[in-house]
């Protein structure tokens, strides 16, 4: 019995990934984003008082966020014709830049991470890169909306 419900499991669980909206899940993503950087865009600006603890949580987030950006999983091919998206079709016509511009994204928000800025200069520098490749991917990458 507990080789059948561990079966049923398994074959649910496959199922599930199969149907996976890959529009939703890099959207969700997205949105975590968005809202990391939102939390702490104050403190880098200087409106909001420097919290190490505010900081590395936003930070711990953009990274662990950064490496579920899988572009196979996430950006298939078809995916950019379907559904409510912003994705740009330069994905799919440049997947070299592409992969190139999420790998930027990964490596300086693990370093960000990694630098833990316990000041707000220190924060600023780390900061800044981020939202710079932010930025760039977003140039290049996304539909403007409207």
């Amino acid at each position: 019995m507990k080789r059948l419900v561990l079966a049923l499991s398994a074959l649910a669980f496959a199922g599930t990934a199969a149907f996976a909206d890959p529009i939703a899940d890099r959207q969700a993503i997205m949105k975590a984003n968005g809202k990391a950087l939102k939390s702490i865009a104050g403190i880098a600006k200087g409106a909001d008082p420097f919290d190490a603890d505010v900081v590395m949580a936003a930070l711990k987030t953009l990274s662990e966020d950064a490496q579920k950006i899988d572009i196979a999983r996430l950006f298939p091919q078809g995916s950019e014709a379907g559904g409510d998206t912003t994705a740009s079709p330069k994905i799919w016509e440049d997947a070299e830049g592409f992969q190139k511009a999420v790998d930027k994204f990964k490596a300086d928000t693990a370093e960000a991470v990694a630098a833990a800025p316990a000041d707000l200069d220190a924060f600023k520098a780390q900061f800044g890169k981020i939202s710079q490749n932010c930025s760039n991917c977003h140039e290049t990458f996304r539909l403007k909306k409207g």
